[in-house]
């Protein structure tokens, strides 16, 4: 639900636990997960902690799932090739 909220925007650690039933502590923990796994930035302005989502936090599974569409389309058409030659050769 964090990385969904700030695909709309940047939020405070405030508007990003309020929907959270725990601790503050707790929940600023999470974020700093989030942090060190770089998929969401923070800066500080004032006393407030301001989060938003890291650029491109999600290029690298974007890139993985485009290779792993491209396997899949060609097992599947060679699949249907081997369908089609079935078929082929049942009616003759």
């Amino acid at each position: 639900m964090i990385l969904q909220r700030l695909v709309r925007g940047e939020a405070t650690v405030s508007e990003l636990a309020e929907p959270h039933d725990m601790a503050l502590p707790s929940f600023m923990e999470h974020l700093k997960k989030l942090e060190a796994a770089k998929l969401v930035t923070s800066k500080k302005e004032g006393r407030t902690r301001i989060y938003e989502l890291a650029p491109d936090a999600f290029t690298p599974a974007k890139d993985w799932l485009s290779e792993q569409s491209a396997i899949w389309e060609g097992r599947l058409d060679r699949f249907d090739d081997y369908i089609k030659n079935l078929m082929q050769e049942r009616t003759k």
